[in-house]
């Protein structure tokens, strides 16, 4: 395994987690692959905002702030995903991440996630600091399970089941933007923000393979199921475009603090 990767063992589960974006690049329970492989996906850590930003622009007191348009015409996922982090220290099965805010992201700053593998649970916990002036940030996850498994001793080669109950659905304009409207849950396919005021709490069922349940104090999250091969559950401190729609300030002595807990129990 090079010094970009580590990798954490607990019972039968197996992460390894890449410096570069630190990004999950495999989650296996009893040797089989729950994430969807190759270097866009996985799961990366959306920061310091998640999903889209209107048209790679967002306000601060009276500046209007540019960020690079890397999904015509929106800027997407943040700047963490592409830049490398240093390893703060690693154990067995935990480790800790960080990197320093920089271009093109307009204010210094820091960003730390944690890592930490049970036998039957994933715990990842993200931190953004101000080092100097206050900013807007957001943070969050975006995971790519796999629709199905094969493989591995759970196997399990039927579809996905996604279960959850959210009190509204963020409208999606025609530029995949929220309208700012909270509308009626909405059958899928998604790739739409819910918000979920008491928390997220996402199951999704591989029937007769396994249950992992995605929770997080957060109140939004992002579900992408419109890809053959993956189902993407993305817990978030705020929906997309949020620099603009719900600015969470960072300070100096208030950070922004998230977390997501990934649970699972095998059904075989």
């Amino acid at each position: 395994m090079s010094n970009d990767i580590t990798r954490l063992t607990a019972g039968p589960a197996e992460v390894t987690v890449d410096r570069q974006g630190c990004r999950l690049t495999s989650l296996k329970i009893h040797g089989t692959e729950i994430l969807r492989q190759g270097e866009k996906y996985g799961s990366f850590p959306m920061v310091p905002w998640c999903g889209r930003t209107a048209y790679g622009r967002f306000r601060d007191g009276d500046r209007v702030r540019e960020l690079p348009v890397n999904h015509p015409p929106h800027a997407i996922h943040g700047t963490g995903r592409d830049t490398a982090w240093r390893i703060v220290k690693a154990d067995g099965a935990s480790a800790v991440l960080a990197y320093d805010l920089a271009d093109p992201w307009p204010y210094p700053g820091r960003v730390t996630q944690t890592v930490e593998l049970t036998e039957d649970s994933l715990t990842l916990a993200m931190g953004v600091e101000a080092t100097a002036d206050s900013f807007p940030a957001q943070a969050g996850w975006h995971p790519w399970f796999l629709r199905s498994l094969d493989g591995g001793s759970l196997g399990g080669g039927a579809d996905v089941r996604l279960d959850f109950t959210p009190a509204w659905q963020e409208e999606r304009g025609e530029d995949h933007i929220p309208t700012g409207r909270r509308i009626e849950p909405r059958p899928g396919p998604w790739d739409d923000c819910f918000g979920m005021p008491d928390g997220v709490q996402t199951t999704l069922t591989w029937p007769g393979a396994l249950e992992l349940t995605v929770t997080s104090r957060a109140e939004w999250v992002v579900v992408y199921d419109e890809q053959e091969a993956a189902v993407c559950v993305e817990p978030q401190s705020g929906p997309p475009n949020g620099l603009n729609s719900h600015p969470r300030l960072v300070t100096p002595i208030d950070p922004l603090e998230v977390a997501t807990t990934w649970t699972w129990r095998t059904l075989a």
